[in-house]
């Protein structure tokens, strides 16, 4: 594969992403897959999805697991409810991505992926994180997988201890420069430089910051890519400067307005083509 081939987020039926015809009708080779409803995650529903990928030309790159119960109305309920972080459901939604990790090999793709929540620091539920962890990561080698921890929700610094403290070989990281903005973590182009050497996927996504003294309490904003702060054509060229060559995966949040949605994809494509031809 070319280095930096379009990518987008895509979904295999409701949740998040586009549906795979808006990938097709914009010519996207390569897609990240939300993991569909656990009652539609069979055999048969992967073969049909993937005889559609591979019927379109398009390549499957990774499976990003997400569960009932998710909130990502403000920075507090996201923190209460996404991940394998709250304890009171982290005993179900481990299950639920180990069923995830079997669904993404049916798809014969060698990656899963998910926002493992705000990691907390040091102490018992720390340590309890780490041993669930490591039991998905187990496996996730054992169906030939790594598992990509997408960033935001923690701080560089905090990332890195926590793959140090897992101490597996096939965890990574899905770079998401966004999300450091919206929640106020650290600047995008000086993370991406700690943890580079983990980046095995990254998404294209653009915001701006919340307002001085709310960063990290309240939500910043998402916008068209290259409308925000990210500094598109420096990450990019801060991936290559880190030898990344793989996808770069489109991600615009906004469900709601798919006819939007669609156009700020099509923008996003040809700003990265246009970087991608400039920067080599």
């Amino acid at each position: 594969m070319a280095k930096w081939p379009i990518g987008v987020f895509a979904s295999v039926d409701a949740g998040l992403g586009v549906h795979l015809d808006v990938a097709q009708e914009l010519g996207i080779p390569t897609v990240q897959v939300h993991a569909p409803h656990q009652e539609t995650r069979t055999p048969e529903v992967a073969a049909e999805f993937l005889g559609k990928c591979q019927a379109a030309g398009i390549a499957i790159t990774a499976v990003f697991g997400g569960f009932e119960g998710e909130s990502y109305a403000d920075i507090e309920t996201t923190a209460r409810t996404v991940g394998l972080v709250p304890q009171d459901t982290r005993a179900a939604r481990l299950q639920e991505m180990k069923e995830i990790s079997d669904f993404a090999k049916l798809l014969g793709c060698d990656t899963i992926a998910l926002h493992i929540g705000f990691v907390p620091e040091e102490g018992d539920d720390y340590s309890s994180l780490l041993d669930v962890t490591r039991d998905l990561l187990d496996h996730a080698k054992a169906n030939g997988q790594q598992l990509n921890l997408e960033t935001g929700q923690e701080s560089a610094e905090h990332l890195l201890k926590f793959i140090a403290d897992v101490d597996r070989d096939n965890l990574f990281i899905n770079f998401d420069p966004a999300n450091m903005i919206l929640y106020g973590t650290g600047d995008p182009i000086e993370a991406l430089k700690q943890v580079g050497s983990f980046v095995r996927s990254i998404h294209c996504k653009d915001g701006t910051w919340a307002a001085d003294g709310k960063r990290g309490v309240e939500w910043g904003q998402e916008v068209a890519l290259g409308d925000g702060d990210v500094g598109m054509e420096t990450y990019l060229r801060t991936l290559s400067e880190l030898g990344y060559t793989g996808p770069l995966t489109i991600e615009r949040e906004i469900a709601e307005d798919r006819d939007r949605q669609k156009k700020d994809i099509g923008t996003a494509v040809r700003l990265l083509e246009e970087l991608r031809e400039k920067i080599g």
